[in-house]
């Protein structure tokens, strides 16, 4: 496992340039100590081993893969949303495997019950005395990473049964509340062509997602390899990476990297700017967008900011980092209107605009 084994040796990635830290992230770097330090460099190396596992079954999608890896180690759940045929699914069979986790999938459809989820309690009598307890029968949500397929196709109250477990990390059953297995990841996949006979998530269940992701088509060369590989005879094996155990102590690790007040001024800007009827949002704001993002979209910003500096291998965040992770952050938290769907404005554009206009705070204040 990554934590007991040596280091491995030390790879930098060419595509991310690593910005400096200022004099408030120096100060704040005290806050991380040496014994720190080597394991937020291992934790790079680590996800880089991840990587060139997944690599093996998973043609491309890297960007897909680095934004589901930044949610993982910060205690985030994920929409991925995508065409049938795009291995969602592969991709998070073989995340799991990969971090050594239970992995379980629902296949949500109309019939579905909230207790097919959650679990329920049966009436059990004791052979010996005759006498009736009721026991309680898990349910497929009792695993570390849940694979919440076609989200949509199943009714609000089902879809709501996910509610409590997504943002407590336990489940209630009559009288008593049951704990979840730490980690848990809940990745639920939409498919956006056919929206006939589905159940859309509302505002307050998309809000618990951390991420929405999207999962586009491969390129011509990927697409080539694609059926290379899948028509070939080879089946390639997976080597978990992570335990269970060390992927706690990570997401604990990447809540201490510091982050500067001026880069939560830059999340809680870029927020706060979004919303129609504040009196800073940019006129092309108030023209397309009906809501903008509440408060929870700074929070995943920083967050989802640490996880991928610490993924990097450096020890603060930048604002790069957070411009970074705003497009999944802000896409499923703004909702436009019907003037900006004539004139074919999606939130990326949206998001896009507003990075441009936002001045990073890189300078020393």
């Amino acid at each position: 496992m990554l934590l007991l084994d040596g280091f491995w040796n030390q790879a930098r990635d060419p595509l991310h340039q690593e910005a400096k830290p200022t004099v408030k992230d120096k100060e704040a770097e005290k806050t991380i100590g040496d014994q720190d330090l080597q394991i937020l460099d291992r934790l790079k190396q680590g996800y880089q081993k991840i990587k060139s596992q997944l690599a093996k079954i998973i043609v491309g999608q890297e960007q897909v893969i680095d934004e589901v890896a930044i949610a993982v180690f910060s205690r985030g759940h994920v929409l991925l949303v995508g065409v049938p045929g795009l291995a969602k699914t592969l991709l998070v069979s073989s995340l799991a495997q990969t971090m050594d986790l239970s992995f379980r999938r629902i296949q949500f459809t109309p019939d579905l019950m909230p207790s097919d989820i959650t679990g329920t309690e049966v009436i059990q009598q004791d052979r010996d005395t005759g006498d009736r307890h009721l026991r309680f029968i898990e349910g497929p949500i009792f695993a570390n990473l849940i694979l919440a397929d076609e989200i949509n196709r199943t009714p609000p109250k089902t879809q709501a049964a996910l509610l409590e477990s997504m943002q407590e990390r336990h489940v209630t059953i009559g009288r008593k509340t049951y704990p979840l297995p730490e980690p848990f990841f809940v990745l639920a996949t939409q498919n956006p062509i056919e929206q006939e006979g589905t159940y859309p998530l509302p505002e307050a269940q998309l809000d618990r997602f951390m991420f929405h992701i999207k999962v586009n088509y491969p390129s011509s060369e990927e697409e080539t390899e694609i059926i290379r590989r899948v028509t070939s005879a080879d089946m390639p094996r997976l080597d978990p990476v992570l335990s269970a155990q060390e992927i706690l102590h990570l997401q604990s690790l990447v809540r201490k990297i510091p982050v500067a007040d001026h880069m939560i001024e830059y999340a809680k800007t870029l927020a706060r700017i979004t919303r129609p009827t504040e009196r800073e949002a940019p006129q092309f704001v108030r023209d397309w967008l009906t809501w903008g993002a509440g408060p929870r979209a700074g929070l995943y910003m920083i967050w989802g900011a640490k996880a991928r500096a610490a993924l990097y291998g450096r020890n603060y965040a930048s604002a790069d980092d957070i411009a970074a992770v705003s497009y999944p952050v802000l896409r499923h938290r703004l909702i436009t209107n019907f003037v900006a769907q004539a004139d074919g404005i999606d939130t990326d554009t949206i998001v896009t605009r507003l990075l441009e206009m936002v001045p990073k705070y890189e300078k020393q204040k």
